[in-house]
């Protein structure tokens, strides 16, 4: 629990816009109780902290594998034919060695890394249960936990998202020698979503991730969505191949996102992950259905998967979040840069995702507020804006950082996502306590040598 604390500042995003002289108490619950403008810091009340930058609504990462990021920038070695699937049989070589303890120092470090980035919050899309045999742990919650453990540790908001994941491939094709620490049936599956609810901290999250339409199908699809609670998070990759919507139709005679609207419809509290591939109409069914698409455009260009068609869904008021997903970078800047840019370059036009009557011309911004709304939504927290009521998951910018400086409200904010990587936030405050100050996370030091320690043990 925080413990209950007052922050102020000259100049703040607020849900309903920007404002000035804002004044906001943190309650014990770690939300925002109150949040007040035009209130001079003289007269605010005694104990309150002079926030000395700008202030903003943190940025949740709705998608993480933790484990990939030890092999981040290792895929790179040409090798003929390279793709999506000859870079996941490289990845599956990795994490066959990692241990629950590995897997630990791994988490910790890339959640510092995403704190002092500007996230606040993370969504772990994890996978990799069993040991490297393929046997489930004598607590089958085991490598999630690690990863929440690990969240706690730094500071990071968490949502655990344990991986559903049964088959190899359409028709239910068996799972080959690299996927074996992923797999299991309805009941070793439920057994890990058991043990989440025992064992994840009181302010962590829970939901589920079916992983694909690839690796369950219809009626273990169905089994699980019936088994857990309506309202909790459902996160699931959808076409994110070209081959993968060609084997789905080879198989159903539906396309990915067409098979899950007539079986499952899914929903608000639905985050479909990539979508790179979809058409107009399955385009405007997701937005209509508001659900969250699940954009992490640093691994999608990395991977080869292509560019999610994010003018037309904005267009229909569909709501985004993005993702860091692989983790070849650690940056919320980088996602929304290249959300942008993706779309410049496939529309051969400038500023395409805003609109004025999202409140804003700047681009940034407009990015900005619609990605921490649609990433808190996908996360199961109330939060994504500083209101009262909202979790106090918030950045502080310096505004007299050299590119920075100058410039107030929405050019300050397109300044910071558009005009280089030099990180201008100085503090980082989750549920409304400190967890970066001055651009670094107080247990930095001992986090990066044992992480260094962890990869050495895992390189060959």
């Amino acid at each position: 629990m925080a413990r209950p604390a007052n922050y102020w500042c000259s100049s703040a995003l607020l849900a309903e816009g920007w404002a000035q002289d804002v004044w906001m108490r943190v309650g014990g619950g770690g939300g925002f109780e109150t949040v007040r403008s035009g209130i001079r810091f003289e007269d605010a009340e005694r104990g309150t902290e002079r926030l000395g930058g700008v202030v903003l609504p943190g940025v949740p990462n709705l998608h993480s594998h933790a484990h990939q990021r030890a092999m981040a920038g290792l895929g790179e070695l040409a090798g003929g034919g390279d793709s999506f699937w000859s870079w996941r049989t490289a990845m599956y070589r990795m994490l066959a060695r990692i241990t629950p303890d590995q897997l630990y120092h791994i988490a910790r470090m890339l959640y510092l890394e995403m704190l002092e980035a500007g996230y606040t919050h993370v969504a772990e899309f994890q996978y990799l249960h069993h040991d490297p045999a393929g046997r489930p742990y004598s607590d089958r919650a085991e490598m999630t936990l690690q990863c929440a453990r690990a969240a706690g540790d730094t500071g990071i908001g968490f949502t655990a998202l344990p991986v559903l994941y049964r088959f190899g491939g359409f028709g239910a094709a068996e799972p080959d020698e690299g996927q074996k620490r992923f797999i299991n049936g309805p009941d070793g599956f439920l057994e890990i979503v058991a043990g989440l609810e025992r064992g994840l901290d009181s302010g962590q999250r829970l939901g589920i991730a079916p992983h694909s339409l690839r690796a369950v199908d219809g009626p273990l699809l169905q089994a699980v969505l019936d088994a857990v609670p309506a309202s909790r998070p459902v996160h699931m990759h959808v076409a994110e191949q070209v081959r993968e919507v060609d084997d789905c139709l080879a198989f159903s005679g539906r396309r990915p996102v067409e098979w899950l609207y007539e079986h499952c419809a899914p929903g608000p509290d639905w985050c479909l992950v990539h979508a790179t591939h979809v058409t107009d109409t399955e385009t405007r069914r997701m937005a209509d259905s508001g659900v969250v698409a699940g954009l992490c455009p640093t691994t999608e260009a990395n991977l080869g998967d292509g560019t999610f068609p994010a003018t037309a869904f904005l267009q229909r008021d569909g709501h985004i979040g993005i993702g860091s997903d692989s983790h070849v970078s650690v940056s919320p800047v980088e996602e929304l840069r290249w959300l942008e840019y993706g779309q410049r370059l496939l529309h051969r036009q400038r500023n395409l995702l805003v609109r004025p009557e999202c409140g804003t011309p700047h681009t940034g911004e407009s990015l900005l507020v619609r990605s921490a709304l649609g990433g808190a939504r996908a996360c199961g927290i109330d939060g994504g804006a500083i209101r009262a009521g909202a979790r106090a998951d918030f950045i502080v910018l310096d505004p007299e950082q050299p590119r920075l400086c100058g410039r107030r409200e929405g050019a300050l904010v397109d300044s910071w996502i558009f005009s280089g990587n030099e990180s201008p936030l100085t503090d980082v405050f989750v549920a409304g306590l400190p967890v970066v100050r001055d651009g670094r996370h107080p247990d930095r030091t001992g986090i990066r040598r044992q992480y260094r320690q962890t990869l050495r043990e895992l390189m060959p």
